[in-house]
């Protein structure tokens, strides 16, 4: 499905989030910014906008983008040549629940709009935390429900009927857009996904909403002393 619609996914994000989604990730990325890890890791990383931006946000020595998706991949790497990035951003294919990494490799992970994609959350979940070394945070960028009446109602509208008719006025897959719609639903929001993080091992976890409810940054750390969920 992501391969159908990379030629014209960035421009759709920008286009149906009328640009909010740039300081979306802007606002996950400063989380790194107490820790300056020296090595990321982008999961699901698509076209690679966070790993670019994080390249020149808090600079990182080397950040790794994974995606199923090669076609995405594909134009991240055109977009990391086009911004002379390609000493420090390297993108390959790679699945979130079955990392090509060893133990304690990361000093930060970040993952945006992509969690709800995993086939199972809680291996995706526990892969990461493996991958990431003692004390170190992940961070993830997610779509949330608004909780608000009128705000709930109007988003309501626009994802399940909006976005997928102007996908298909763009010439894109109009059922892509409706999956957005359906994972987001079905996607464990909020206290919830705090309390997955928890029982996957993950300590001092928090979460917050941004633009009324609409989207939502997580974060929790790897604990210095591990013992790994079974």
């Amino acid at each position: 499905m992501f391969d159908g619609i990379a030629e014209r996914y960035d421009f759709m994000n920008r286009f149906l989030s009328a640009g909010i989604d740039i300081g979306w990730r802007k606002k996950a990325i400063s989380m790194f910014t107490r820790d300056q890890p020296a090595t990321i890791l982008d999961v699901a990383t698509g076209t690679a906008d966070m790993a670019i931006m994080a390249a020149k946000m808090i600079k990182p020595q080397n950040i790794v983008g994974i995606d199923i998706s090669e076609k995405m991949l594909e134009i991240g790497r055109k977009k990391v040549e086009k911004e002379h990035l390609g000493t420090k951003i390297e993108l390959e294919a790679g699945d979130a629940e079955t990392i090509n990494f060893p133990d304690n490799s990361f000093d930060g992970v970040m993952v945006a709009f992509g969690v709800r994609n995993f086939e199972n959350l809680e291996k995706g979940l526990k892969e990461i935390l493996r991958v990431l070394r003692p004390g170190a945070q992940l961070v993830v960028l997610e779509f949330s429900k608004p909780v608000v009446p009128g705000i709930k109602s109007l988003y309501n509208l626009y994802m399940s009927i909006l976005a997928p008719q102007m996908a298909k006025w763009f010439n894109q897959n109009k059922q892509a857009y409706k999956y957005l719609n359906e994972s987001a639903k079905a996607f464990p929001d909020r206290q919830r996904f705090e309390t997955i993080l928890k029982q996957t091992g993950y300590s001092e976890t928090i979460w917050k909403t941004l633009s009324l409810g609409i989207c939502c940054i997580y974060s929790g750390r790897k604990p210095q002393k591990q013992n790994i969920v079974s």
